[in-house]
């Protein structure tokens, strides 16, 4: 009897570790669908699933730049990842080696919806493209827009985005761009510890020393921290207008706003006069206010020596007062232990306990006389202060006019904008960043977020408010651990409970059951099919996509009727041939490929109508941006 329990029990263990390892096969296949390509530019993930939503698409002459990461072959073509180092750290850490992939979010909201994502923490990582053409500063506002998801939060890192000055023109300049390749426009969100950012810091050159100066905006109003914390996609918006003012939005909701020329430090213009650096202060100058009176003498009759304190002659000792009792008696009920050492523990002394005798008296001990101030202590005689006869104020050097001054009245001006690239370094990994856009059209930039951002916080707001949604947040979006954790826990309590019914009824149904089985191997092979089946029900209800309304929802330019369903072979090649007519060539996005160092720049017909330079750029990067000291 006991051989056969033994055995029984072993093919439950058996049974129970076969599913274990098909749960633990489904988690991995679910959340780890990554293939490395070949030439070390970035991984890309790739999903097979139907009903793939249509990336939204846009006229090219609407746009500098308009990036969905929807499409990795065009993905492959634009971005470049960085090949440099950076500058002032040690050399073990100073490649950019931080890994970009392209993936679905790990909290997936639409089908094939993908981004751009470092998935590497603690690294510098860099990667850029070319914009269609350059922006120039001129009669129209800048417009950058892009969303960012920071899917496992942010503790220390940034998730800002900087537009490239004049100069980074060739794919040769995109693999060497590094924290000193000089910028524009530097904006997005940045956080370490509990001091948070929203950068927007434009570079200004003065005109008369031709000095290149960072100039940073003022602190929004409001508390950013939930942006950090939540988890949820993001839209920040910098709009730059003509007339020198900005104004910044996060989800469409404005949190900061002014003027290039008043809320920036250092200011965009210096003041008119400085303090003469060579004017100094005159050695009969007095500044003192008050001084010691010099004809005040200390009176005769002044003690310094008498004591703050003393004895109070009045004071008289309380009628039985016990001077003879101690106020504190070794406790007599007290017992030495009976594992006390005395060579070890030194001699036993019974505890102090308050003298009894003394409760009833007025005190016990040797009685001292209470002390009270001193009526006569006058303390340390120190002269009084008077006015200063000689009192000139305080010195201040002379003003005299600036010899820097200047007045840049259009600070709006800047260095035309040639490509874009994020230059990060995090310690948290899986930011997420999608539907970039770089537009002159505020419509242009709220319709391509109403197609791309808007239908994924309207589709998050209808997840959230099911049980299935709120069951998700709970779970951190991993259903898949949580129901392996179940399985993993559910076994040795099935098996026990199996074994207590087995033994309350020695020969039961089940056990005729298993004897039947033991007879008839075939009935193990049907268990472990059925077992199968069940176990990918399980999956596919914690993997599987929540098909619904909601779910065929396509991101367009317009609102558009329903598609006639076509065939899967014409829809495809209506697909593509929309795709080939709309999609620019390579020579439009890139201009000529060229891989040495000395490349020619590309030029558009912008360009050649207007090739003198608003603002020179030429000179030395950003240098290192002040911030708080980081762990590499």
């Amino acid at each position: 009897m006991h051989f056969k329990m033994a055995l029984f029990s072993r093919k439950i263990y058996l049974l129970g570790a076969f599913l274990v390892l098909v749960n633990a096969i489904s988690v991995v296949h679910s959340e780890e669908p990554k293939e490395k390509d070949g030439d070390d530019e970035a991984t890309v993930e790739t999903v097979e699933e139907e009903n793939v939503y249509q990336s939204p698409k846009i006229s090219p002459e609407k746009v500098y730049l308009a990036e969905h990461f929807d499409d990795e072959a065009a993905f492959k073509k634009k971005w470049v990842k960085s090949e440099a180092k950076k500058q002032g750290v040690d050399e073990n850490i100073a490649k950019y080696d931080g890994k970009w992939a392209i993936q679905q979010p790990s909290r997936k909201i639409f089908k094939d919806d993908l981004g751009l994502v470092l998935t590497t923490e603690a690294k510098h990582a860099a990667i850029s493209t070319l914009l269609q053409r350059p922006f120039e500063f001129k009669d129209k506002p800048f417009i950058v827009q892009y969303e960012v998801t920071m899917q496992e939060g942010q503790n220390c890192g940034g998730a800002y985005i900087k537009l490239l000055s004049r100069g980074t023109n060739t794919r040769a300049d995109l693999r060497k761009f590094y924290d000193q390749t000089p910028y524009t426009i530097m904006f997005g969100p940045d956080k370490c510890g509990n001091d948070n950012k929203l950068h927007f810091i434009f570079r200004h050159k003065n005109p008369k020393t031709g000095v290149i100066e960072e100039k940073h905006s003022k602190k929004p109003t409001q508390r950013l921290d939930e942006i950090y914390k939540d988890k949820d996609p993001h839209l920040y918006t910098l709009i730059v207008r003509p007339d020198n003012t900005f104004s910044i939005l996060i989800d469409n909701k404005e949190v900061n706003s002014g003027s290039l020329l008043e809320d920036f430090a250092p200011p965009v213009n210096p003041p008119e006069e400085i303090d003469d650096p060579n004017d100094r202060k005159p050695d009969d100058w007095d500044e003192r206010e008050k001084i010691v009176d010099p004809t005040a003498k200390k009176p005769e009759d002044w003690d310094e020596d008498a004591p703050a304190q003393i004895v109070d002659p009045n004071a008289v000792k309380p009628d039985g007062w016990l001077d003879d009792e101690p106020e504190m008696i070794h406790d007599p009920e007290a017992k030495k232990p009976e594992d006390w050492d005395d060579d070890m523990d030194g001699e036993w002394e019974a505890p102090l306990i308050d003298n009894p005798v003394c409760a009833s008296a007025a005190g016990c001990g040797k009685w001292n006389p209470p002390t009270i101030p001193n009526p006569n202590y006058k303390g340390v005689w120190r002269a009084p202060l008077i006015k200063n006869p000689n009192y000139k104020g305080k010195w201040k050097p002379r003003r005299i006019p600036n010899p820097d001054y200047f007045k840049d009245e259009t600070p709006f001006r800047m260095t035309p904008v040639h490509a874009v690239g994020f230059e990060l370094w995090s310690m948290s990994p899986m930011l997420l960043f999608d539907n970039l856009i770089i537009t002159d059209d505020l419509a242009v930039a709220e319709e391509w977020a109403q197609n791309t951002f808007a239908l994924k916080r309207a589709k998050i707001s209808r997840d959230s408010q099911t049980l299935w949604g709120r069951m998700l947040r709970a779970m951190n979006y991993k259903p898949g651990w949580w129901a392996l954790y179940a399985v993993y826990v559910a076994i040795p309590i099935v098996a026990y409970i199996v074994c207590l019914v087995r033994r309350a009824n020695e020969d039961s149904v089940f056990d005729r059951a298993m004897r039947f089985a033991g007879d008839n191997p075939w009935v193990y092979a049907l268990l472990i099919v059925v077992t199968f089946l069940v176990v990918g029900l399980v999956a596919y209800a914690c993997f599987g996509s929540k098909s619904d309304s909601d779910a065929d929802m396509k991101k367009t330019d317009a609102v558009v009727e329903d598609d006639p369903h076509l065939s899967e072979g014409e829809a495809e090649a209506e697909e593509e041939l929309k795709e080939e007519a709309e999609r620019p060539s390579k020579a439009d996005l890139e201009g000529p490929e060229v891989d040495n160092d000395d490349a020619e720049v590309i030029t558009t017909t912008e360009e050649v109508a207007d090739t003198t330079p608003l603002v020179d750029t030429e000179g030395a990067g950003d240098g290192q941006r002040k911030r708080k000291p980081r762990r590499e």
